[in-house]
């Protein structure tokens, strides 16, 4: 079994943010295993109360789907009510929103990535970053 350290969570933590500054967009990362549970939650400059939790709640939504959050968005575009009550069903624990990556290594999905603070595809970016660093 391939366990997400803390020491891999601060490679993404740390690669996401400099996409964010690159991005010019202030950015709260989150990193969590594969169960959602918090491994690293680094709370940007500037970014709002709430990207703490969305950010988390991206993450989880990663892990847990085995998905980005960009893709289970367009997936709730498209309909269908589970999409509409996954929120409501886990208030808090799981943002269908674009932000989320998972953290895949040799095939297997160890944990996920969320980002909050700029627009969503800045989001999106940052977690792609953040979640390429581990392997």
């Amino acid at each position: 079994m391939i366990e997400l350290t803390l020491a891999m969570a601060e490679r993404a933590v740390r690669a996401a943010q400099e996409k964010a500054k690159a991005l010019g967009a202030a950015m709260t990362v989150t990193v969590v295993d594969e169960a959602g549970r918090l491994v690293l939650s680094a709370r940007g400059d500037g970014t709002s109360f709430l990207s703490p939790e969305t950010s988390r709640a991206k993450a989880t939504a990663a892990a847990n789907f085995r998905a980005s959050t960009t893709e289970l968005s367009e997936r709730a575009a498209k309909g269908g009510l589970f999409w509409h009550l996954v929120p409501s069903a886990l208030p808090g624990q799981v943002l269908p929103t674009p932000g989320g990556t998972p953290i895949v290594v040799k095939g297997k999905v160890i944990g996920g990535i969320g980002c909050g603070g700029g627009t969503g595809e800045q989001d999106q970016e940052c977690a792609n970053a953040g979640a390429a660093t581990i392997s």
